[in-house]
């Protein structure tokens, strides 16, 4: 059965982190991806107004080699980083514990969410994280079968989940918002139409989870 695991870590803990780290005017995070067994090449997603100073920042750190521009959404872009050699702390040992990266963002301080394919490989993250020395503050670590606590769930299917994620760290929901529906369609590889519904059935989903939480709510 698989692990869920929430926990957060500051940016000078991990090489990624420290290449990354130093973007106030940034909001960046991973994009989700699966294991491949190895070290894979980290894509990040940076939204805000001063991409070039990004880009000169994390192409001038030593650990860089490349970084690639893939693409660019409104104030978004997508970026592939190569480095002059593989990292061997925190994002090598996700790879080894064959972890899937759920969610991971942040600047001085990132939040990961990894779902392992079960405990065991959950354990060998751990011992690998002791073992090198590196310092989480664990969130919590649950089953799918279990209720969260945290609102990881509130009924959504993975693609609302996906939805209200992506809107919320683009800056849909903000007056005014900082990005369109048609972006985050093109996001998702998805219709303006379906990315729509999603996200209004997620907010019906997580709004009524907390709002009508009680009989006498719902009522």
């Amino acid at each position: 059965m698989s692990v869920i695991l929430g926990f957060s870590i500051d940016a000078e803990a991990f090489t990624l982190g420290r290449v990354l780290g130093g973007s106030p005017e940034m909001r960046l995070e991973l994009e989700r991806s699966v294991p491949t067994g190895e070290m894979a090449v980290p894509f990040v997603w940076a939204t805000g107004d001063d991409h070039d100073a990004f880009e000169r920042r994390v192409r001038d750190h030593p650990a860089v080699k490349e970084l690639v521009v893939l693409d660019r959404l409104g104030q978004s872009g997508l970026y592939r980083i190569a480095w002059e050699e593989e990292p061997t702390d925190l994002t090598a040992t996700i790879a080894a514990a064959n972890a899937v990266v759920l969610d991971a963002y942040g600047d001085r301080r990132w939040v990961f969410r990894l779902r392992f394919p079960d405990h065991a490989m959950l354990s060998r993250f751990h011992d690998t994280v002791v073992e090198h020395g590196i310092s989480l503050n664990v969130d919590r670590a649950y089953t799918l079968t279990e209720p969260t606590g945290h609102g990881h769930r509130f009924g959504l299917t993975q693609d609302q989940r996906d939805a209200l994620v992506l809107a919320l760290r683009r800056g849909y929901f903000e007056t005014p918002s900082e990005t369109a529906l048609d972006e985050l369609a093109d996001t998702l590889g998805i219709s303006r139409q379906a990315v729509s519904q999603r996200i209004r059935r997620g907010t019906k989903a997580v709004l009524s989870e907390v709002l009508l939480s009680s009989v006498g709510d719902r009522d």
